[in-house]
């Protein structure tokens, strides 16, 4: 049947053809609609899951295809760090079903964070990555994953970016297969299972180097990878991924601007890893100049250099290394161009130049980002802030930490409050670091409910057990809100999945061990204010559990506060409301403030800081 799907939705579609049986990953743009794709479907016999982070979400993909039953994990680019431990424990015993690790890179930036090339893990591991161009190809390359992990006896990656996951067409999608029921329990195999012995864990390292061989013979064998030879000495154009589709564009681009394209040799790759080493062979010794297009880091290119020296042949190779192209950003089809061009000695056809093709975006109005109105983070720096005030601090006197999620906001303005962003969880325990350097002042953690599920409760144990003198704010909102409002562990047990369980974020801080503990609602600025002055004041442990669940949430539950009125005879336009809140509901009139109450969710969080009374509830 015909649909259109994103690139997520193609893959999820994929496994589903391939009678995947176990899906678990973590939320994280822009990967995070390929499982959320599959909450949305009903679908027996096969088990979808946001697990509590990526290493978990991984061990519980291991797990199944360990037990004979094909498994999916997703993950953006971050997470393959967080789970990584366990994923070449995995890929050197190999497993007994199929199993795939799809991780979405984000060449560009376009989700935050940074431009890894998870390329470099497949080569690190010894693990074939596929790397599919359009929609139709994720959707039949996540079968032939599916297909080659049981071959080769390994798990396999396929890798997204950003352009591709989130681009959309039309497809053949074939119905969902049944996941077949099998013998629950595998062969206890040590040998194969554990690392018990250097013995056992250099027997497994040669499996894994064979299982990538097979791999080639795999690929080599379904004819993935296509070669189309032109003249002889002339150009080689190789590419891979998504660069497929720009090497192909550039090539019609040009040919239609009237420059003869019609002699250069393509080499078109579904993976950097195994290397085509036949049909880049070929190239090399067909072709004088080579022009090499993949997004990142040059691991292609780095690999057809050493080919080239051990075949001694010279060759001119244009890419990375010869500074034709940069390490870092998306490709298009006018980044190819140039390479192209610089091949054939060629000038770049006005119309196919980059600085013509990025102008809108080079002249768009830039858009600062902030909270949401009503966004229960909002209270809590605007308390922070407050009890700050009380205590004769300025906000560049006291360290203040930040993590992952819509929390980071409060680097921006007005609030201006955090100082760092690294990584989920690292907000506590980068803040016992900063501690252990003496400075003179408090220093503060921030974290969002989910980030603390993620990765911030080993932070929280090890300021407890080495009893550090910390404040930890948890930013409680219900949601795992950036990434789309997804459900995390302490998300209310009416909207958990199924069979899924709520936790107590409340109860599980007290079961670490937390005596000082304070519980506000964000939207009451003076009691965050209150509780966090009196924090910073004592010794020990702290943690202040700021709660209130997401204002887009709740406006989708239809949840009413108390209305909020302007009286625009007291307004005096001092714009303290807006300056103070950030608020993007209020706005300069021409007489007064005005409050778009299409935006407004009544929070009131702007009559705790109108000093006319212009603003109340």
């Amino acid at each position: 049947m015909k649909k259109m799907v994103s690139g997520n939705e193609a893959l999820a579609f994929g496994a589903l053809s391939a009678a995947v049986k176990v899906v678990s990953g973590y939320p994280g743009t822009p990967s995070t609609e390929a499982i959320a794709s599959l909450l949305k479907m009903d679908l027996p016999d096969t088990r979808v899951e946001w697990s509590v982070n990526e290493k978990v979400g991984f061990e519980v993909a291991a797990g199944a295809a360990l037990a004979g039953q094909r498994a999916l994990f997703t993950t953006k680019m971050s997470g393959l760090n967080v789970c990584y431990d366990s994923l070449i424990g995995i890929a050197y015993s190999g497993c007994n079903a199929g199993l795939v690790i799809y991780v979405a890179d984000d060449p560009g930036v376009t989700a935050g964070m940074c431009e890894q090339d998870t390329r470099g893990f497949a080569i690190m591991s010894d693990m074939p990555m596929l790397e599919p161009c359009s929609v139709q190809e994720i959707y039949d390359m996540t079968q032939i994953a599916f297909d080659m992990s049981e071959e080769i006896g390994g798990p396999v990656f396929i890798r997204l970016v950003t352009n591709n996951s989130q681009s959309h067409a039309v497809i053949d999608v074939e119905e969902r297969k049944i996941p077949v029921e099998k013998v629950p329990l595998p062969k206890r195999d040590p040998d194969k299972y554990t690392k018990a012995g250097a013995v056992i864990c250099m027997n497994q390292h040669q499996d894994l180097i064979d299982r990538l061989a097979l791999s080639e013979k795999y690929i080599a064998k379904k004819d993935l990878n296509v070669i189309k030879l032109g003249k002889k000495g002339g150009v080689g154009l190789i590419s891979v991924g998504i660069v497929n589709g720009y090497a192909r564009e550039a090539l019609e681009a040009l040919s239609a601007e009237s420059i003869d394209v019609s002699e250069i040799s393509t080499l078109e790759l579904v993976a950097t890893l195994p290397y085509a080493i036949d049909k880049i062979d070929s190239i090399l010794d067909y072709c004088e100049t080579i022009v090499v297009c993949e997004e990142l880091e040059p691991h292609l290119e780095k690999y057809i250099y050493m080919q080239a020296y051990k075949k001694e042949l010279r060759r001119v190779i244009i890419g990375k290394e010869d500074n034709t192209y940069k390490r870092i950003g998306e490709y298009n089809s006018a980044t190819v161009v140039l390479g192209i061009c610089k091949a054939l000695g060629k000038e770049i056809p006005e119309i196919l130049s980059e600085p013509v093709l990025d102008a809108p975006e080079k002249h768009c109005a830039a858009r600062p980002i902030g909270f949401c109105a009503g966004c229960p983070h909002r209270g809590t720096y605007m308390g922070m802030e407050m009890g700050l005030k009380k205590l004769g601090y300025k906000k560049d006197d006291v360290m203040i930490t930040g993590d992952i999620g819509c929390t980071i906001l409060g680097t921006m303005p007005p609030f201006d409050i955090l100082w760092t962003e690294l990584a989920m969880g690292a907000s506590i325990p980068l803040a016992q670091g900063v501690i252990y350097s003496n400075v003179p002042t408090p220093v503060v953690a921030t974290i969002g409910d989910s980030t603390f599920f993620h990765g911030g409760i080993p932070g929280l144990i090890n300021a407890l057990q080495h009893d550090i003198d910390i404040t930890v704010v948890i930013l409680d909102n219900g949601w795992t809100a950036m990434t789309g409002m997804q459900v995390n562990p302490g998300t209310e047990q009416e909207y958990q999945m199924g069979e899924w369980k709520q936790l107590d974020i409340e109860q599980v801080v007290k079961g670490l061990g937390v005596t000082q503990l304070y519980v506000v609602d964000a939207y009451e600025c003076n009691d965050v204010s209150d509780a966090f002055a009196d924090a910073l004041g004592k010794k020990g442990v702290k943690v202040i559990l700021s709660r209130r669940e997401c204002a887009i949430q709740a406006t989708r539950k239809k949840v009413k506060y108390s209305p909020i009125t302007l009286i625009e005879d007291k307004c005096t336009k001092c714009k303290k409301c807006i300056n103070v809140t950030g608020c993007p509901a209020i706005s300069l009139g021409k007489d007064s403030i005005i409050i778009d109450k299409g935006q407004c969710n009544d929070c009131g969080l702007c009559t705790t800081v109108c000093p006319f009374d212009a603003i109340v509830k």
